[in-house]
């Protein structure tokens, strides 16, 4: 069980790993202009042999054709990018779908694009210009990583989390230095 993600969460772990991909845009016309080498076929091979029946696969937008998606046993997580349709339109193939973005610890943030900030890991896709790891954010746009989803336990045990400090911490921080500036204020 991944203990780091909110309790909310944490049953995505309870029985199994917690994979994330984005991008697949499984048969888009585009694929090719946004350097896919491999075909759909091959891609959506990759994904089912990484993902198993007690898994969650997260996926973070661009799904394409979403009929690939029942064919996968894992339990489902979707958070809708830019070229996804309206939340109904994914609720027979998704256990879970979001329309924006979604702590799911206090460092870590799952969205389709990179939203940065000093206070959480910005896991995403969207860019499929080049794997990026560093400044607080991770690309997974599948044409970056390989096509095949990757752990999100992982992620936590390379060290991704450790330089990044608690939002909680710093909301609390910033109250205190904010009540000693008032009592500074008031005694002068």
């Amino acid at each position: 069980m991944i203990k780091t993600l909110y309790p909310t969460f944490r049953c995505w772990s309870e029985n199994g790993s917690v994979w994330l991909i984005s991008d697949t845009h499984f048969d888009d016309p585009d694929r090719d202009f946004m350097g896919y080498e491999i075909s759909t076929e091959q891609h959506f091979q990759y994904i089912i042999e990484t993902c198993h029946k007690n898994d969650t696969l997260i996926h973070l937008g661009d799904v394409g054709n979403k009929e690939y998606f029942k064919k996968i046993k894992s339990h489902k997580v979707l958070i809708l990018g830019n070229h996804d349709r309206r939340p109904e339109y994914y609720e027979d193939c998704f256990d879970e779908i979001y329309d924006g973005p979604l702590f799911v610890s206090d460092k870590i943030l799952l969205s389709h694009e990179p939203i940065l900030g000093d206070c959480w890991l910005s896991i995403h896709g969207h860019d499929h210009s080049g794997w990026t790891v560093g400044s607080n954010h991770i690309n997974l746009a599948a044409n970056v990583v390989g096509y095949k989803p990757i752990s999100l336990g992982n992620i936590i045990k390379m060290g991704s989390l450790k330089e990044i400090p608690s939002i909680h911490r710093i909301a609390i921080d910033r109250q205190k230095e904010f009540k000693n500036e008032k009592v500074n204020q008031e005694c002068n």
